[in-house]
């Protein structure tokens, strides 16, 4: 438009004429002049422009001056705004366009600027070509003017939309007091509220607590506002009364709240607004909003206050109730399992329950742990179907049942079929795993039973865990309705140093995998974990039960019986060998050559490896239990290996005379080849089959006692 296309080979069409009257009314170009609006006729070929005075008048240019130019008619414009409206002619005079429209603002002498609209008619030729623009030109500042007042508005509102709906998004998923807080402090919590810092006080007892504080220079105010409510400060002003108030001017809180002066100095914040906090007719606090820049509050902010103050007041309503009744709950929870966990002798016992972080945080695991007689301990773990407190309340029946049960003295598979019978009874569709163990830590004999739960894991003094084939019986309850409660026995040996643990399924269900995968993952952990029992049932937790327990309570129990390990000059260890265990024997002649290498021993290897599988293969083929073994070194004068296969058959191995194609009846003729001395003794409720190898002893000396 700034261009002048003046082809001088062709005359300007004329424009028709308006119609001119002389009959005293408004003639057409009055009308529109009185409205700032004007035509032009713009000859693309001679590159003139015409405007008429009402056009003119809108592009502020006195008539006696304008020479018919585009140019002089826009040289007021802003180079930028000049480009802009060449590039929007430009295009649709080449693009084919049969029309344009713009707006553009143009600069007053007085130093105002005024919004200017063109509306153009692109008139072509039978070719296309385009060889003249026709239209009007108005002044559209009020239009423009209004318009960025209904935008600005609109943004304004879609700004307050937008800070509801994210704290109401916020407030919706927290559950608990600690969740609405973290909501409020959280990343993006002060920018979800449109603000710049915040306050929040809670009321208990007429006493207000300032429990959490966010934003930049606030903690100048750390310490202040807690209290009774009859302080003289805002946020305890505002809880009193139960009206808002709105601070423009901190010299004026200053001068209305003394105590505040001399921390106001240090806050970065112009304007404030105290809000209480009601739900039901019930105070429950105060939230205070902070602003840097804010220095008036007008309807619509206000009443935003106001809304993101029942917000938080109605979140931390249903939070507080949540509290209440998950404390309830963790009560009753508390009540019904063991309130402390006795001393064992022999080894130690660490127990650990989890609630569920979801729900009520109530369910139906438990533990406990029984003196028994003969020096003898019970260990149970179980889980009642169902998380609530009716499945708590029967957790805590059934546990004192299988409690007076066992502390009766019955054996494990009595215990649990007395306890489905007692389950069965109860006015309830419910029904409950377990696994029961009965452990003498003297001898290390544990007799296990299950009710359709988890088995139990045994961690070795190498570090290796196995879990062992613990045969089970019907869930209990079920098992009794279905007239099955037979629980058959295992018998297992637990060596000193090894750990034994029982579980419910809430520490190995991991969302969206099979129970194996969990399975594998506590056994890596467990095997991976530290040796005290106390330390390794937090490495579990830890591990475990934080990374995907939070949908199931979790109860878990470790004994440890305590590590035999000799003495520097007298190293001593145990390892238990599962008959169904096909790794067992591989791993124990292992050990055995490790072990002797680190007490510098290792000429004496090949012979304790052979007498170790001999032994056990003995064992595992011509008994029905595993076997235990022991190596241990004897003190000087005489540094030996002694080593010892425990098993539970009191038939003791005969001396026979094989012939050339016998392939048994060589294990005694191998030790006395092998071994220094060796022997059999009986051991508890089998026997214990022992050698030494190494130099012989001195000739006065006397054979040690056999070892317990």
């Amino acid at each position: 438009m700034t261009d002048d296309r003046r082809p001088r080979d062709a005359e300007p069409s004329p424009l028709p004429p308006f119609d001119r009257r002389n009959d005293g009314e408004i003639r057409p170009t009055e009308r529109l002049a009185m409205n700032r609006t004007g035509s032009f006729d713009w000859d693309l070929d001679t590159g003139t422009l015409d405007v008429d005075e009402a056009g003119l008048m809108v592009f502020g240019v006195d008539p006696a001056t304008y020479d018919s130019r585009p140019g002089s008619l826009l040289e007021h414009l802003e180079p930028a705004e000049r480009a802009r409206l060449d590039v929007t002619v430009d295009e649709a005079i080449t693009g084919g366009s049969s029309s344009y429209s713009v707006h553009f603002p143009v600069p007053l002498d007085d130093g105002t600027t005024q919004w200017t609209h063109v509306q153009a008619r692109i008139l072509r030729s039978g070719d296309g070509r385009a060889h003249r623009i026709v239209g009007i030109v108005r002044d559209a500042t009020a239009e423009v003017t209004h318009s960025a007042f209904i935008l600005d508005l609109e943004k304004r509102r879609q700004r307050q939309t937008n800070i509801v709906e994210r704290t109401t998004s916020a407030m919706s998923r927290a559950v608990t007091v600690d969740d609405v807080t973290a909501a409020l402090t959280g990343s993006g919590g002060l920018a979800r509220l449109g603000a710049d810092g915040l306050a929040l006080g809670l009321v208990e007892n007429s006493t207000l607590n300032i429990v959490a504080l966010s934003g930049e220079s606030l903690e100048v105010l750390d310490g202040l506002g807690s209290g009774t409510l009859d302080r003289d400060l805002p946020l305890a002003d505002t809880i009193r009364s139960g009206r808002p108030r709105f601070i423009t001017s901190l010299s004026a809180l200053a001068r209305r709240y003394p105590e505040l002066e001399p921390h106001l100095g240090r806050l970065r914040f112009r304007a404030a607004a105290y809000l209480p906090l009601v739900a039901q007719a019930r105070s429950l606090g105060g939230l205070a909003l902070f602003y840097r820049e804010r220095t008036v509050f007008n309807a619509d902010e206000r009443i935003l206050c106001l809304g993101l103050a029942a917000i938080v007041a109605q979140s931390l309503q249903r939070a507080m109730l949540f509290d209440e009744e998950r404390e309830f709950a963790t009560q009753l929870q508390s009540a019904m399992l063991p309130s402390r966990i006795q001393e064992v002798e022999g080894g130690e016992i660490a127990v650990r329950y989890h609630a569920a972080w979801s729900g009520r945080q109530v369910g139906g695991d438990w533990y406990d742990v029984i003196t028994l007689p003969k020096n003898r301990y019970g260990l149970v773990v179980g889980d009642v179907q169902g998380h609530d407190t009716h499945a708590a309340a029967i957790m805590g029946q059934l546990r004192i049942a299988l409690r007076a049960y066992a502390s009766e003295g019955h054996p494990p598979a009595t215990v649990l079929a007395r306890a489905s019978r007692f389950l069965s009874e109860l006015d309830t569709e419910r029904f409950a795993t377990c696994t029961y163990a009965q452990v003498d830590l003297a001898s290390g004999a544990v007799k296990v039973v299950r009710a359709g739960h988890l088995g139990p894991l045994i961690r070795h003094v190498d570090g290796r865990v196995g879990s062992p084939q613990v045969r089970g019986g019907l869930p209990l309850g079920t098992s009794t309705d279905l007239l099955d409660e037979e629980y058959p026995e295992t018998r297992l040996d637990l060596v000193p140093g090894e750990t034994f643990v029982l579980y419910t399924d809430g520490l190995v269900e991991e969302p969206g995998a099979d129970l194996d995968t969990g399975i594998d993952a506590l056994r890596n952990e467990v095997s991976r974990g530290p040796a005290g029992a106390e330390a390794l049932a937090d490495h579990l937790s830890e591990r475990l039960w934080e990374r995907w327990g939070s949908g199931d309570d979790v109860a878990l129990l470790v004994l440890r019986r305590s590590p035999d390990v000799g003495t520097s000059h007298a190293p001593r260890l145990h390892q238990y060998i599962h008959q169904a265990d096909p790794e067992g024997l591989s791993d124990a002649r292992a050990i055995v050559r490790q072990a002797l290498a680190d007490w510098d021993m290792a000429d004496f290897a090949d012979d304790a490896e052979l007498v170790t599988g001999e032994l056990l293969v003995n064992v595992l083929l011509h008994t029905e239990g595993g076997a235990v073994l022991t190596l241990e070194v004897l003190p000087e004068p005489v540094r030996r290996i002694r080593l010892s296969v425990q098993d539970r058959s009191s038939a003791w191995p005969r001396r026979r005379t094989p012939g050339e194609t016998s392939t048994s009846g060589r294990g005694l003729l191998l030790l006395d080849a092998v071994a220094t001395r060796w022997g059999i003794e009986p051991r508890g409720e089998g026997k214990a089959v022992w050698c030494e190898i190494g130099p012989p002893p001195p000739p006065a000396t006397t054979p040690p006692p056999a070892v317990r």
